[in-house]
């Protein structure tokens, strides 16, 4: 999805900053995910569940 040169190069300092601030959210983001995730696999109701299955 690359925008033509003139419109937005991705240069600025403002858009790296942007970047690597979306970079970090989404990578704190995705480990807090992971946590709760694996968090509620371990609760007693879902591993009930999953031996009714």
């Amino acid at each position: 999805m690359a925008l033509p040169p003139g419109l937005y190069s991705g240069k600025s300092s403002l858009a790296l900053m942007a970047r690597a601030s979306a970079f970090g959210m989404g990578l704190v983001y995705g480990t807090m995910k992971l946590k709760v995730l694996k968090f509620t696999a371990k609760s007693p109701k879902v591993v009930e569940a999953a031996a009714h299955h």
